[in-house]
């Protein structure tokens, strides 16, 4: 990652996907635990981390929305289906 204040402030939190989100994210706490850097930085980091962990939760929760419906629309062909085919 850059050296400035910014692990990628340029790009915007709901363009990323998750992985990249979330590896972000990890650049951010790690640089926020190693400590060293001004009051301004660490508020600029703290920031983008909240930024990137809205990303990645609402992408995890799109997802879990995605299986969900998938396993209902399973479930809705197996109650209907699977009887009519095993007579």
């Amino acid at each position: 990652m850059a050296a400035g204040t910014s692990t990628g402030k340029g790009t915007d939190g709901a363009a990323l996907g998750y992985e990249q989100a979330r590896d972000e994210l990890i650049e951010v706490v790690r640089r926020l635990e190693a400590g060293g850097t001004t009051l301004e930085d660490s508020l600029a980091l703290w920031e983008r981390g909240e930024e990137l962990a809205k990303v990645c939760r609402l992408r995890l929760e799109g997802a879990r929305a995605r299986l969900d419906a998938a396993l209902a629309a399973d479930a809705d062909g197996e109650d209907g289906e699977d009887g009519e085919d095993e007579e």
